[in-house]
């Protein structure tokens, strides 16, 4: 028992240095060690957002390898680094150290983590062999090259691969110092502080980059749960006002089976016990309604005294909006009949909407009303002219629109908002009515 108590007091002890050291390496082998021979082909650039969006098309399919191109021509400015540098009499070593960093910064495009391995294993050979430059460890080209790889592979990769190859790059220089050292000058501190600023630019641009699709990404969501809400809201003061509607045909029914067989001399028990049941189906069915609304009905929701506004009560609209600016010509089509009350309270809450948005968006502009009552239902036209005042910029813009198709949708028609040539807007709207729906 107290030898499991030493035992755990002893890890207790290193654990912490343990785990350090263990999330280090680990961190150093998935970076720069973990698939490090894959084969990640450079993508092409998104073409369709930032400047490169405005060429033309056939340029655009072209303007999507802009990074190949850079990578290129970074490799044929090393390959002039090491061609100025080469000298005739070395021959076939001079050839090759002058192709070297040149492929590996190619490589980059394929191979990237293998492309740091690369050049760091080949610095040895070009600064010693080739007699490059006067620095040491590496020379012109290499020195060049190491730099480009860097920023490649920190670019195509994640910010913590950046910081792992500058120590790599660091320890490779010290054990260059120290056990391969040939005396003069050493390029390792300039090589390292060059570094550090290339890998902190290109980290500090991907980083932001990534923030900003983060950003982008959040404000998509966001978009679509205030879209998603807003079709909720609607859908809940849609299901508000539809109620007293079921609610008064329901009521209707119950009191008509309850009516009914009083009306017939000696009904049979059969016909009585029919029309109870009808009766206790309405009212359990109004009860339901009832019981429903109050899980959709807000803390703060009151139900309106006055009964819900019908076609009939467009005039009344008409005039109000007048008092507010709004110069509006009404103009009813075809025979007027009385439709179904949710029809009715529908079409009026379309146009009460439209209007509101004309007053809203197009501050001065004339509109027109338009109600066709046709054989197969009931058609609607809200129109405007261009704005002739400033608008005033409006945070819930487009749910009203939103509330408009809810409602057209929920009867089974048709509806369109867009801009006219003139730079107004319109709103058509086709709500079915079938004979057997039309009041008789």
């Amino acid at each position: 028992m107290v030898r499991v108590t030493q035992t755990q007091s002893s890890e207790t002890s290193r654990s912490p240095e343990f785990r350090l050291v263990q999330v280090a390496l680990g961190g150093l082998r998935q970076e720069l060690f973990h698939d490090a021979f894959a084969y990640r082909p450079l993508k092409r650039m998104d073409t369709e957002s930032g400047p490169t969006r405005f060429l033309p098309a056939r340029i655009r399919v072209y303007a999507g390898l802009l990074p190949h191109a850079v990578v290129a021509f970074m490799a044929m400015i090393v390959f002039f680094i090491g061609l100025e540098r080469f000298h005739g009499g070395i021959g076939p070593i001079g050839l090759a150290a002058t192709l070297m960093p040149t492929a590996i910064v190619l490589l980059t495009l394929v191979r990237p983590v293998l492309s740091f391995w690369a050049s760091l294993g080949t610095t040895p050979f070009i600064g010693a062999v080739a007699g490059f430059g006067t620095g040491w460890p590496w020379a012109a080209n290499s020195f060049a090259a190491h730099l480009v790889v860097l920023g490649v592979v920190a670019a195509r990769t994640r910010p913590r691969t950046a910081v792992w190859m500058w120590i790599g790059t660091a320890g490779y220089a010290l054990f260059a110092e120290v056990f391969l050292g040939r005396g003069g000058g050493t390029d390792a501190v300039p090589m390292l502080f060059v570094a550090a600023l290339v890998l902190l630019s290109v980290t500090v641009f991907q980083v932001r980059r990534q923030a900003d699709r983060e950003v982008t990404a959040q404000q998509t969501v966001t978009a679509q749960e205030i879209s998603k809400r807003t079709v909720l809201e609607e859908r809940t003061t849609i299901a508000r006002e539809l109620h007293d509607v079921v609610a008064h045909h329901m009521s209707v029914v119950a009191i008509q089976a309850e009516a009914a067989p009083y009306r017939v001399e000696n009904p049979p028990p059969e016909l009585e016990q029919a029309f109870l049941t009808i009766r206790e189906n309405a009212v359990a069915a109004l009860t339901e309604l009832r019981r429903i609304l109050g899980v959709v009905r807000a803390e703060d929701y009151e139900a309106p005294d006055a009964p819900q506004p019908t076609l009939g009560d467009l005039d009344a609209l008409i005039r109000n909006v007048a008092e507010a600016g709004l110069d509006v010509e009404k103009t009813v089509t075809g025979a007027v009949r009385e439709l179904p009350q949710g029809v009715e309270l529908s079409a009026y809450r379309i146009v009460q909407e439209a209007l509101s948005n004309v007053l809203r968006h197009a501050p001065g502009a004339a509109a027109k009303v338009e109600v066709s009552y046709v054989l197969g239902g009931l058609g609607l036209r809200i129109a405007n002219g261009p704005a002739r005042g400033l608008a005033k910029p409006s945070p819930g813009a487009g749910h009203g629109i939103t509330g408009m198709r809810e409602r057209v949708t929920m009867l089974g028609g048709e509806m369109t908002a867009e801009a006219t040539d003139d730079g107004g807007y319109e709103v058509t709207a086709f709500v079915p009515v079938s004979r057997e729906e039309a009041p008789q």
